[in-house]
């Protein structure tokens, strides 16, 4: 009963605030490739995959802001939910959206995406830039593999990494 007078005194004590709302807003910017980077993402299936991806995020109430890639890999910027985990996203995106690739077409039977994955918090201020980038993915992959990318990343957000298992 004493828990129960304590908490009853707080309501009526006009200087005690009382925080009832879980407010949160994490953008993350997910990265992940297919199996070994096999380059199978290609038209017709890639704007409707990205499509599928946000549709996915958006049942998890996780809103997907912009979701891009490229033949072998794709970007999810997206705002975290405060109900699931990162590792359950990631795991209904991959799990879901290889499923639905494979049944696209007979040629994608074999379609895996790579185990890993990066997740990376953004600044607010960042977000537009994260954007940008993620809608650029073409035209930056014309100069750049997707590993040289991962790895600027890996370095831009200051993580430590070992090369023999970050591929696979």
């Amino acid at each position: 009963m004493q828990s129960c007078e304590v908490k009853s005194a707080a309501l009526n004590e006009p200087n005690i605030n009382l925080m009832g709302q879980s407010l949160v807003k994490n953008y993350i910017h997910i990265v992940f490739s297919t199996k070994y980077r096999a380059p199978l993402i290609h038209s017709p299936y890639e704007e409707e995959l990205h499509s599928y991806l946000g549709g996915i995020c958006k049942g998890l109430e996780c809103h997907p802001i912009k979701i891009g890639g490229h033949t072998d890999h794709v970007h999810i910027l997206c705002m975290l939910s405060k109900k699931i985990t990162l590792m359950k996203l990631l795991g209904e995106l991959k799990a879901h959206s290889s499923k639905w690739m494979k049944t696209n077409d007979n040629m994608l039977k074999n379609f895996f995406w790579q185990d890993g994955y990066g997740a990376f918090s953004v600044n607010p201020s960042e977000v537009d830039i994260v954007i940008k980038y993620i809608a650029n993915q073409k035209e930056h992959h014309s100069k750049k593999t997707f590993q040289d990318e991962y790895r600027a990343i890996l370095k831009k957000y200051e993580v430590e990494y070992d090369e023999r298992y970050v591929w696979e």
